[in-house]
């Protein structure tokens, strides 16, 4: 790829997920306090409300894996430069997965990173494949090494965005079948992407789900509170009748849910 064709790509790409939401929850907003701990491990450990159960996972699948990532005990965000985001008021937790000290790990970086570190950790190395907007493929190949894995990851974020990661994955015709792994995206400049990390479902079939976001400037990982019913957060409904999902920093469509 030539360098203004190169330079144009990452330009575009870092105008990916930019805020739609017109809150004060936006990323101008200023720090709230985070000096109380979170008190969960990991994220199956996230209490539940009254009558529902997580869905069943099985044991080396995506689900399970992403019910099982631990979490920090600061609740701040930091950017990818060790500085705390502006907006504090948008996460319920972080998730204890690093960061690089460059501007790369947005927004549908965070959803394939941790889809990568899935296949990475199951050793499924042929199936870590990531596409670009003109269609290139950037698939990891050997030496499959760590320090190899995130000269790759580094080299997806770089080129790869919500437009093209929006193309790769598969509509959901139903949003009640959503499940974890589940990607809400809007691809495009700018865009923005959020995975599904647990479901959980009662007697009465309503499903509830968790939302995890990475943003930009490049940051954290972090769980979502639900800002439009504190009395559920952080988890959200799917049973509701409104077709908007409203997160703290991004708004969606129920017609926007992706799988891999």
């Amino acid at each position: 790829m030539e360098f203004k064709t190169l330079f144009i790509f990452i330009i575009l790409n870092s105008f990916s997920c930019n805020n739609n939401a017109g809150s004060s929850a936006g990323k101008n907003a200023a720090i709230t306090n985070t000096k109380e701990n979170n008190p969960y491990e990991h994220i199956k450990n996230i209490p539940l409300p009254a009558g529902f159960e997580r869905i069943n996972c099985f044991q080396d699948s995506f689900a399970c894996y992403l019910r099982n990532i631990e979490l920090k005990k600061d609740r701040t965000v930091y950017l990818f430069n060790r500085q705390p985001k502006a907006n504090q008021s948008a996460q319920f937790a972080v998730l204890n997965i690093t960061v690089s000290n460059k501007d790369l790990q947005q927004c549908a970086d965070a959803v394939m990173r941790l889809r990568a570190e899935f296949l990475y950790t199951q050793k499924e190395f042929e199936q870590i494949i990531f596409f670009d907007n003109s269609s290139t493929v950037y698939k990891f190949s050997l030496p499959y090494t760590r320090g190899h894995f995130s000269t790759y990851l580094n080299k997806v974020f770089g080129m790869c965005g919500t437009a093209s990661l929006s193309r790769q994955l598969k509509h959901v015709d139903e949003f009640d079948q959503i499940m974890p792994g589940d990607v809400l995206i809007r691809g495009g400049f700018p865009g923005h992407a959020v995975i599904v990390t647990d479901v959980a479902v009662n007697d009465e079939g309503e499903k509830i789900y968790l939302l995890a976001q990475g943003y930009m400037p490049a940051q954290d990982i972090h769980l979502l509170i639900n800002p439009e019913k504190e009395s559920l957060s952080p988890w959200y409904e799917v049973n509701n009748h409104s077709d908007i999902i409203q997160t703290p920093e991004y708004s969606f469509t129920k017609r926007e849910l992706k799988r891999w």
